[in-house]
């Protein structure tokens, strides 16, 4: 029986508007921050994350580790960046959330004013 080989490429994207424009498994939504962030943060390996997370594949994991590390320089400065505006969100969020409850005719309820990612909150 012959198999079709994957092209690597083909497994991560990273597409305006989604996820925050973040890298993510195609076919899981899952970012590569996550999943490095399991690996290297909660010291799993590879296979307990597809344990706890049977949507994504022992190869979409691998691809999502292949991808940090051919980008690290990039992907260690965003998510210093991404960390940054999550200790400065709550404050700002309270802040804002209290300024347009105040404005009259104002009906916004974002709680996350001036977050532009995904509407998930960064891992």
């Amino acid at each position: 029986m012959a198999t079709t080989l994957v092209d690597i490429g083909t497994l991560i994207t990273r597409t305006p508007g989604v996820r925050g424009g973040r890298p993510y498994v195609i076919g899981s939504g899952v970012t590569v921050r996550r999943i490095i962030g399991r690996i290297y943060k909660e010291k799993l390996t590879p296979e307990q994350i597809v344990e706890d997370m049977p949507h994504l594949s022992l190869a979409g994991i691998y691809a999502a580790l292949a991808y940090y590390h051919a980008n690290q320089i990039q992907m260690d400065a965003d998510f210093a960046a991404e960390e940054a505006e999550e200790e400065y969100l709550p404050a700002e969020s309270l802040f804002s959330r209290r300024a347009n409850a105040s404005s009259p005719g104002n009906h916004s309820h974002s709680i996350r004013s001036g977050y532009s990612g995904s509407g998930s909150i960064p891992e």
